[in-house]
């Protein structure tokens, strides 16, 4: 219970990887906010508990304490609102932030192949709005109450989207704005001892990449990376890791990948399997298809972080 006594927002945390983290915060002690949508009157969940309740139910079960608020993260004004809650609730106490929200995963898998030319230039929205645009709103918010005290995490979601081209325009754009705001927020921040980073998983297996999945059959080495990929919890695992690291401040600003974070902290998945780095060089030639080569090579030799950049040739 190392996070006993700690307030935490997790935004988006319905299912997937925002679900995972906020698990794990609980687990580890944290009173946890768990954000999401209000489910329409005609869904399933609304018949009982909602994704969101549930959620927040075995937070508590797990010994935190999960605190459910409906919020539509497309709608500035209810973000604030959720702020001025935590704030009023807690003494204006926050000491950690996981933006994780977003909304655009099936309509970046029903645009596959389509170029931003021919989509409607509203898909940005769709895309960014949740997923970029929010977490700056977020972030303004949640900063404000972690500057009161001194101190405070917070954790943008991201991905190797934002390193080179990947699903589509705006998804790329948005998720390398995203490890930008990082960046830019930890500068202005350190001096207040907040320590901001981007977190990248690897291929996770959330409900929607499963369901994906079964309903295209698809059998290529994508799905299967992603088959063989992370838990929902293993980000959290990383989440937490940090919550009680004493020195993280030295990794303000960073890109974080939750492999790398398991090898420092030294956890592992919650099956006790260690998932795959976006940095090994196995990793990565197995997911190009030369599975014999990959084999050969040690999982532990990896790709600088500058090679990786390097390789994005912008300069």
């Amino acid at each position: 219970m190392a996070l006993a006594g700690r307030i935490a927002v997790v935004t988006g945390a319905s299912r997937g990887i925002g679900k995972g983290i906020a698990l794990q915060l609980g687990e580890a002690g944290a009173t946890v906010y768990v954000t999401g949508r209000k489910p329409e009157s005609s869904d399933n969940t609304s018949k009982g508990l909602s994704g969101l309740q549930e959620t927040a139910k075995e937070i508590t079960e797990r010994g935190g304490k999960g605190i459910a608020v409906y919020v539509d993260h497309g709608d500035m004004e209810a973000v604030r609102e959720l702020f001025e809650q935590i704030d009023r609730e807690n003494n204006g106490q926050l000491d950690i932030l996981v933006n994780n929200a977003y909304q655009a995963v099936t309509a970046i898998m029903e645009s596959s192949g389509i170029p931003f030319y021919e989509q409607d230039p509203y898909f940005w929205d769709t895309v960014n709005n949740v997923g970029l645009r929010n977490h700056y709103f977020c972030s303004v918010y949640g900063a404000k109450l972690m500057v009161k005290q001194r101190s405070g995490l917070i954790v943008n979601i991201s991905s190797a989207g934002g390193l080179k081209y990947f699903f589509n325009v705006a998804y790329g754009v948005g998720k390398q704005a995203l490890d930008r705001l990082a960046a830019d927020t930890a500068v202005e921040l350190k001096k207040d001892n907040i320590t901001v980073v981007s977190i990248w998983p690897g291929p996770v297996k959330t409900e929607l990449v499963k369901s994906y999945q079964e309903g295209n059959a698809r059998n290529d080495i994508t799905s299967e990376m992603f088959s063989r990929g992370e838990s929902t919890e293993y980000a959290g695992k990383a989440v937490v890791a940090l919550a009680k690291d004493s020195k993280r401040l030295n990794k303000t600003g960073k890109i974080l990948i939750t492999e790398d974070l398991g090898s420092e902290y030294g956890f592992k998945d919650i099956d006790g399997s260690t998932p795959g780095n976006l940095r090994s060089v196995s990793w990565i030639i197995e997911f190009f298809g030369w599975k014999k080569t990959a084999s050969l090579i040690p999982s532990w030799v990896k790709l600088p972080g500058w090679v990786m950049w390097a390789g994005t040739s912008r300069l």
